[in-house]
């Protein structure tokens, strides 16, 4: 690709989310505050009590989402008045997140200044890295997106989905490729992950040059791709790398990453062996993975059926773009797999990581519409366990094994092989690029911590490892001499909640949180509007908290304290304030039923006039 200039001016872009509510995951003190034309609930970001200013002929780096945990990606890099953007992933929830679909970043620091960016350049097409782009588009102004041809086609796919959305400017690179954005002079690097087309970057700056690994790790034998180009990354350091900004994942794992054809050499001991049927379940965008079972599949004489949305359209795009190629017939459909026998399937679904409604999950469960486990099946969990989802992972596990089926899991048998480099890899990469600083990226802190102390082992002074977090900004100047500043931008949860953006904020959260605590009990009181009087007895209804036909005493002693709080509050001959007392009703009974119960139940109280 011949070198471009982006000097086009878009509008400044005063589009917003429909309703804007950010949520502080560190739960700090809630506040609300406005800030260009923008309701924004959460902690007001620390930057020495006042907005950020620009500076002059200093390269800022500003992340946004992807130093305080395994997602959520995005990356400024400011310079003068010039900007770019690195990749713009999602998150998905935690447990303290009731409801949420997904978290992405918080671009409020960007939306005044979507005249200066010139570009996104997104690594790969995972969703952390991917996801946020329909929602993140339209807001900075639909600036064009540079990245490899397998994510371009997997982003275009999933635009499909938010009709709202701009249509995007996309623009395919190739490896050795270099681009010219404003200040920025970006040249792309072959690298190894788990799906096709991820990319280094080399993003040459006035001050100096930063290499972004994107997510990376070093295979010398991959299936189907070249090894990550260590000769390209090797004359780049040989220019001066002024840092290095390098995935975290797996900092705190020893050795190195174990090659993929371990992983398919395992693969066919277990399909050469097996007697009955394959169920694999994998992450939908490993397509290295899924490539090794169409190949193992033809060997052996096997039908390949996937199943999962987001695998089967992964799979389309792959095939069509000649990533997986497969004999006529060698693909069937999942409602088909019940027309041959058993040792003559395979199938390759999601839910490896015990996702509730996905695919794998429902066959443990014996929900799947088409695929019943039967005895001498064996299901293939070709994947490692993500952080958080132990839990629901075991589940999966347990429900299959009082099925009798074999399972096989990384544990057992080399049926894995991550896309994140281990801290062996790390280390070759420090030593290999040679940088005068390290910026830990993609990682939860201590992983952020355990990659720093890698390169201090090396030999890298304290001070020039720069341990970040989101939201604030790192600043290097001509002299090539960097620091973590104490200034802050807005880096808190967006969440997607449905249809909704970012409308989603500590008290929704909390009230989710308390009543999937402690449940809810709900209070409906007729009251004669003219005397104040209360009309029969109140009508209770408890979800979640108690069993009501067990409780009659309480439910008796409840009535007769809502009965008192209405002589007491309606008394006087005075008006009454109905919103007074409906509050009343509901401080009061909820203090009430903790008193008995230790239990503090959502109390939702409805007053009917008559």
């Amino acid at each position: 690709m011949t070198p471009t200039k982006n000097t086009a001016k878009r509008s400044s872009g005063r589009n917003s989310f429909s309703r804007n509510s950010f949520f502080n995951k560190r739960g700090g003190r809630e506040k609300s505050y406005r800030a260009g034309g923008i309701n924004i609930r959460g902690t007001r970001p620390q930057n020495n009590g006042g907005e950020v200013k620009p500076v002059k002929d200093k390269l800022r780096i500003i992340p946004l989402g992807g130093l305080e945990e395994v997602g959520r990606n995005m990356t400024v890099f400011e310079y003068n008045e010039d900007i770019i953007i690195v990749d713009m992933g999602m998150q998905f929830p935690d447990e303290e997140m009731p409801g949420i679909d997904y978290v992405i970043p918080n671009s409020r620091y960007l939306r005044d200044k979507t005249d200066r960016i010139r570009g996104v350049i997104i690594t790969h097409g995972h969703l952390d890295h991917i996801g946020a782009i329909p929602h993140h588009m339209k807001i900075l102004g639909n600036p064009p997106i540079y990245t490899g041809r397998m994510t371009k086609a997997i982003i275009a796919k999933r635009q499909e989905d938010y009709k709202n959305s701009p249509k995007l400017n996309i623009k395919d690179v190739m490896p050795a490729d270099k681009i010219k954005l404003g200040s920025f002079e970006i040249e792309f690097i072959h690298v190894c992950h788990s799906i096709p087309d991820s990319l280094g970057l080399a993003i040459t700056t006035p001050v100096g040059t930063i290499f972004h690994t994107g997510d990376f790790k070093f295979d010398q034998n991959p299936i189907g791709e070249e090894p990550t180009d260590i000769g390209e990354i090797a004359l780049i350091a040989k220019k001066g790398v002024l840092a290095l900004m390098s995935d975290s994942t797996d900092a705190g794992i020893p050795g190195f990453t174990i090659s993929e054809s371990k992983v398919r050499d395992s693969f066919e001991k277990i399909i050469q062996n097996a007697e009955g049927r394959i169920i694999a379940g994998t992450f939908s965008t490993l397509l290295t993975r899924i490539r090794h079972m169409v190949e193992i599949a033809e060997k052996y004489g096997r039908k390949v059926a996937v199943d999962g949305f987001s695998m089967k359209n992964t799979v389309e795009i792959a095939r069509k773009m000649g990533y997986i190629k497969a004999k006529p017939g060698t693909f069937i459909d999942i409602s088909q797999t019940s027309n041959y026998p058993l040792n003559k399937i395979i199938i390759m679904c999601t839910g490896a990581q015990g996702e509730g409604n996905a695919v794998l999950m429902r066959i443990a469960n014996g929900e799947h519409q088409h695929v019943k486990l039967v005895k001498g099946d064996t299901v293939i969990f070709s994947s490692s366990v993500i952080p958080g989802n132990e839990r629901t992972v075991q589940k999966v596990k347990d429900d299959l094994y009082k099925k009798g089926v074999n399972v096989i899991h990384y544990k057992m048998m080399d049926v894995h092989s991550g896309g994140h480099g281990k801290s062996e890899d790390l280390r070759l990469m420090i030593n290999l690029v040679k940088p005068k600083y390290l910026i830990p990226i993609h990682g939860n802190h201590y992983m952020l911590r355990l990659h720093g102390k890698l390169a201090k082992d090396i030999g890298m002074p304290d001070s020039n490892i720069l341990i970040g977090e989101n939201g604030r900004i790192m600043e290097f100047d001509k002299k090539g001499e960097g620091k973590l500043t104490n200034l802050k931008v807005p880096a808190n949860y967006v969440m997607v909640d449905g249809l909704g953006v970012g409308d989603i904020g500590n008290v929704v959260l909390r009230e989710r949180m308390q009543m999937s605590r402690d449940g809810m009990f709900t209070v409906i009181v007729t009251i004669d509007s003219k005397t104040g009087e209360q009309i029969g007895n109140a009508d209770l209804i408890s979800r979640g908290f108690i069993y009501m036909k067990n409780n009659q005493e309480l439910l008796k002693q409840t009535r007769q304290v809502i009965r008192d709080l209405i002589i007491q509050k309606t008394g006087g001959g005075h008006a009454i304030n109905w919103e007074y007392v409906r509050n009343a009703i509901r401080d009061e009974v909820g203090q009430f039923l903790f008193n008995k119960t230790q239990r503090r139940p959502m109390v939702l109280p409805v007053v009917i006039e008559v």
